[in-house]
């Protein structure tokens, strides 16, 4: 546990000095710089997108600066360039030599290549309108992206420790010595301009005989305005502590303990160097140059607060001093870390630098979400560290180290993590649960999708309902995250408790807890609306209406005809059933006659008592047969009738019902 404590914390480092960690990479020969210049190197920003911003500064006496630079880097170079003075610019021109291709070179006597031109440099000459001056140079070139690295320790009562370091990489050819660093989450568009490459367009022919362009160049037009009132002059600010110029941090990305905080105060300019930009303009900026980020520190003389006592769980040491982690700043949706004080980095080389250390929200559960590459995934749940984004900015896709009572859990990826979500990163496959799952089928909740022109629109519920059943083996109660996958146009209808619903990803995470040695079912249903033309006769219609009208979201006005629509509409369907009755009894008589009438004529020639006796029964029950069925008849036909009459009052009655959109189911 100690030497994993010595590794999270970097040891007892100075409270006066950024956390780097430096890994010198294999210098094999000398390599060229990417751009050589007399002014000392400042300031570097790096992106995730292949590029990094550099800044040079310096007091210049002569009437120009040089650059030296690839070929392949004059077109960043010059697309980029932002040269500032206290003052304003001073710059007369920037010039550079062009490679140009002449068929005649052969005739001339070759001249012998320069140092430069063996190295395949290009030289850009910035001309001055005088000597002396105090000069900031800006431009942005070709560099390694910077990669984030984390470290989890799982502590108890949901907490856990956070650290985050970026993976600084120089292949720039030289040194960076005492430089701002700042790391830019994201990567802004960035392409290569070749403004060094001459480029001579076609262009259209116009013969003598007159010919006419065919295609007339489209002009602009901008309308007037009125004149924008100057804006307010901006006053310097001094510069705070090395975490940059310019600007202020929406955020420190340092422990949000109270202790540290109240010995925490702005951090003061040290230093000639400091002193001498501390004044300059604000408005004199680069294009890429971020705005700065002011960080806290303790105030000077002021001793570091004593060590704090050890806890029973493995916690990584926090920095003595907040000075010491970089400062978060969030502008325009772009995170940017500065690094509070200067670093050194040399060429070849790689930096590890401490971006955050913090307490978040966090714990290692279980989550179930199977996975072709792991076939054990299909019916097993993964070890994760789950864990809350604390901090004001995005957390840039990078590996994690996942810690727990003082031994190591396992590594996993962390995905893009903006401020305020969640992060589920599996690490480990756990055998000792199992899942399986089932799903069913159906539809219910009827109602009223629309009425219009006498036409009734139902709506249906197209359920699926899924089945986890979750059995734990061990020793231990179990929470469990099932990561369902949800179909498309469908929502959830009474989700488990604090269910998370990720629209983004399609899936949602079910949650659960599982005793020891014990089975927990958890169903999600779905549900997807299907609308339909429906019969105001069924029973589906019936259902609907009904729910319609005890609707308190429904139109009264709607509601109140239907209402009266529906009393003749019972009564319809009750003349209905009592038609299909009647229908069925004139039925079973007619064929009950008819039987009758086959038996009597079957026994006609029999003579005896008994056959007598038979025949006169039968003539009886002909008789009676065929007098119901008369009685019948007519209850049929007097039915109808008014059958007829309630079907046409009900069209009536709903000929002037409108519903344009019933009221949408409920969750």
């Amino acid at each position: 546990m100690r030497r994993l404590s010595r590794f999270l914390l970097s040891s007892r480092l100075s409270a006066y000095a950024p956390l780097v960690m430096a890994a010198t990479l294999s210098v094999g020969c000398g390599r060229q710089a990417i751009v050589e210049s007399e002014l000392p190197l400042r300031r570097v920003v790096i992106y995730r997108n292949g590029v990094a911003y550099f800044e040079r500064g310096g007091h210049i006496e002569n009437a120009e600066v040089r650059f030296k630079m690839k070929k392949t880097e004059v077109g960043d170079f010059l697309a980029t360039l932002a040269v500032m003075e206290q003052g304003g610019s001073s710059v007369r021109a920037a010039a550079f030599p062009l490679d140009m291709d002449n068929d005649n070179d052969d005739a001339k006597p070759k001249k012998k290549p320069t140092e430069d031109e063996r190295r395949g440099l290009k030289t850009v000459v910035l001309s001055l309108d005088g000597r002396a001056h105090d000069l900031q140079v800006g431009y942005v070139a070709e560099s390694p992206v910077w990669r984030p690295s984390y470290r989890l320790v799982v502590q108890e009562n949901g907490e856990a420790d956070l650290q985050a370091w970026g993976i600084v990489q120089n292949l720039s050819g030289e040194d960076w010595k005492n430089v701002q660093l700042s790391l830019v989450a994201g990567a802004p568009l960035s392409f290569d301009p070749q403004l060094g490459t001459p480029i001579i367009p076609e262009r259209p022919i116009v013969t003598d005989q007159g010919e006419v362009i065919a295609a007339v160049p489209r002009g602009e037009t901008s309308l007037g305005q009125d004149n924008a009132p100057a804006p307010p002059a901006e006053k310097s600010a001094p510069v705070a502590g090395g975490a940059g110029r310019g600007g202020a941090a929406t955020g420190a990305a340092a422990d949000g303990d109270v202790d540290d905080a109240e010995d925490a105060t702005p951090a003061k300019t040290e230093g000639k160097a400091d002193k001498k930009h501390a004044g300059q303009d604000q408005r004199q900026r680069g294009p890429a140059r971020p705005s700065a980020a002011a960080t806290a520190t303790a105030s000077p003389g002021a001793p570091p607060p004593p060590p704090m006592a050890p806890k029973p769980s493995m916690v990584p040491s926090q920095p003595r001093n907040l000075r010491s982690l970089a400062a978060i700043a969030v502008e325009s949706g772009t995170t940017r870390y500065d690094i509070p004080t200067t670093v050194n980095v040399p060429d070849k080389s790689a930096t590890m630098v401490m971006l955050l250390s913090k307490r978040v929200r966090g714990e290692a559960i279980f989550l179930f979400a199977p996975d072709g590459g792991v076939p054990d995934s299909a019916s097993h749940p993964f070890r994760v560290a789950r864990f809350l984004n604390g901090t004001p900015g995005v957390l840039e896709r990078g590996p994690i180290a996942v810690f727990e009572k003082g031994s190591f859990l396992g590594q996993g990826m962390v995905d893009p993590l903006p401020a305020g979500a969640t992060a589920t990163v599996p690490f480990a496959l756990e055998r000792a649960i199992a899942i399986d799952q089932e799903r069913k089928f159906d539809e219910t909740g009827e109602r009223v999708a629309k009425i219009e022109n006498s036409q009734l629109f139902i709506e249906r519920d197209a359920e699926q309902q899924t089945k986890y059943r979750v059995r734990n083996g061990g020793d231990h109660a179990a929470k469990v995250l099932v990561r369902h996958p949800r179909n498309g146009g469908a929502r959830l209808y009474q989700p488990p408790k604090d269910t998370e619903d990720n629209v983004g990803t399609h899936t949602a995470l079910v949650p659960g807890v599982v005793p020891p040695h014990a089975t927990t079912d958890l169903i999600v249903d779905e549900r997807s609306t299907v609308r339909r033309w429906e019969d105001w006769f069924t029973d589906i219609a019936d259902t609907a209406v009904k729910a319609y009208i005890a609707d308190p979201r429904a139109d009264k006005g709607a509601a109140a005809k239907l209402t009266a629509a529906w009393t003749i509409r019972t009564e319809v369907v009750r003349r209905r059933d009592a038609r299909r009755k009647l229908e069925r009894e004139m039925i079973d008589l007619q064929r009950g006659t008819d039987e009758t009438r086959r038996n009597i004529k079957a026994i006609e020639k029999s003579k005896g008592k008994d056959a007598d006796d038979l025949r006169a029964r039968l003539t009886k029950s002909l008789n009676d047969m065929v007098g119901r069925y008369d009685v019948i008849n007519r209850d049929h036909i007097e039915n109808n009738m008014k059958l007829t009459e309630l079907e046409v009052r009900f069209r009536e009655a709903i000929r002037d019902i409108t519903i344009v959109e019933g009221p949408p189911p409920k969750q």
